[in-house]
């Protein structure tokens, strides 16, 4: 598990980096749009493929840390044993969630690679969208997988 949970680490750094690089170009786009008329043409495309990147790259970290919402309503007053017979189940179904939406991303990655599809204004390529969120949506997928199997210790932070 802790290979995984560097891998989900090393998303995690990535997916920062990537807002942190969006960041800097809206505000370099806002400053010259707003001072002497300058824009970056399709700021908007890039800002929406890469939050699209990076929320993916988020999602094995999330899992990793257990920082998925749960709803725990109807299970408040259930024994630890049926909680954590829950969570198990959760995090299988998660895993397959997650390997479901990689499979499906790797084939809408591979159409727009075969069809040349890119973004309206600047046409960026859409695959390379595709190409970033496959990773992580798999290492999350495996990540849930090895969750149910194996269990989970304490909460991080107890």
């Amino acid at each position: 598990m802790h290979v995984l949970e560097s891998l989900a680490k090393l998303c995690a750094i990535l997916a920062g980096v990537l807002l942190t690089v969006i960041t800097l170009m809206i505000c370099a786009s806002l400053i010259g749009r707003n001072t002497v008329g300058w824009t970056l043409v399709g700021d908007f495309e890039l800002t929406g493929v890469a939050a699209g990147a990076a929320i993916a790259m988020f999602m094995p970290w999330c899992q990793v840390r257990r920082a998925n919402i749960i709803v725990d309503f109807f299970t408040a007053r259930a024994s630890d044993r049926a909680n954590a017979a829950l969570d198990r189940l959760g995090a299988l179904l998660l895993g397959a969630a997650m390997a479901l939406l990689a499979w499906r991303s790797t084939l809408g990655g591979l159409n727009a690679w075969t069809n040349n599809s890119g973004t309206m204004m600047m046409g960026f390529p859409e695959w390379i969208v595709y190409a970033a969120m496959v990773p992580p949506l798999a290492l999350t997928a495996v990540i849930g997988v090895v969750q149910a199997l194996r269990g989970f210790g304490p909460r991080p932070g107890e």
